[in-house]
């Protein structure tokens, strides 16, 4: 990447972290509501079709349409380069391969938000993963999502515990006194989220069913004995890991000058 495109690169990419931000304190937003009884739970495209339905709704559509944009090159220049050093063994490896899968994640959820702003209904990261299931079986594709699924959620609670998100954050330790409650309430919150949706991934693998989503896991969730609570504290869980999304818009390394394109 020349050292031109290097310099304006950075500023897009924050605007992606800040984007997932946006998304993920709506969903946690109304799962804290669903909680309670007053509203439902959303998925992120339900969470798309909230911001795009306000008063600002064109504006916010093509924010995000830039931030998902290059919220996706940016992880896939992570998962080619290894700009954060996380190496060519096995582990590494597998994290690279999950940068990937969320470039292609964001791409999509780029491509649907770009679908909704022109007017359209359809399109967008659901039609992609039927396409993949067509492809190659439903079922295979249900199995291998799970197991993805699992590894990504085991990853973010690990990666919360042992605070490996520091590396990442270019900030002073007085900000990281309030990042680290704020970012490992939220990574364990997604996590959670995750695992609870390659245990519905795998379930359907084996039985089959209709195709799982955030949005059942969270249902998922407060169907639970105290599910009220639980989906209280998953609903305000997902609003930290917003917040700490914002924190990265702001002190992530985007260390772009290290990729080798």
């Amino acid at each position: 990447m020349a050292g031109k495109m290097k310099r304006w690169f950075r500023p897009l990419a924050r605007i992606g972290y800040a984007a997932r931000g946006l998304i993920y304190a709506v969903i946690g937003f109304f799962a804290a509501l669903a909680a309670i009884g007053t509203g439902e739970a959303l998925g992120s495209q339900d969470a798309l079709l909230v911001l795009l339905s306000s008063e600002a709704g064109t504006a916010i559509s093509y924010v995000l349409i830039v931030g998902f944009g290059f919220y996706a090159l940016w992880r896939f220049i992570q998962a080619w380069s290894d700009v954060d050093r996380h190496g060519r063994e096995a582990k590494g490896i597998a994290i690279r391969l999950g940068l990937a899968v969320s470039g292609v994640i964001y791409a999509a959820l780029a491509s649907y938000t770009w679908s909704l702003a022109r007017g359209g209904g359809g399109g967008g990261s659901g039609d992609w993963a039927n396409m993949l299931a067509g492809l190659v079986g439903a079922r295979w594709v249900a199995a291998g999502l799970a197991l993805a699924l699992a590894s990504a959620g085991l990853a973010h609670i690990v990666k919360a515990v042992r605070e490996r998100y520091t590396r990442y954050i270019d900030t002073d330790q007085s900000k990281m006194k309030i990042i680290h409650p704020v970012a490992k309430t939220g990574l364990i919150a997604r996590g959670v989220v995750f695992l609870v949706l390659a245990f519905l991934l795998a379930t359907r693998s084996v039985r089959g069913g209709e195709q799982a989503s955030s949005k059942a896991a969270l249902e998922f969730i407060q169907s639970l004995p105290l599910g009220w609570l639980l989906l209280t504290l998953m609903g305000l869980g997902l609003i930290a890991f917003a917040l700490y999304s914002f924190a990265e818009a702001v002190y992530r390394r985007i260390n772009v000058e290290d990729a080798r394109l």
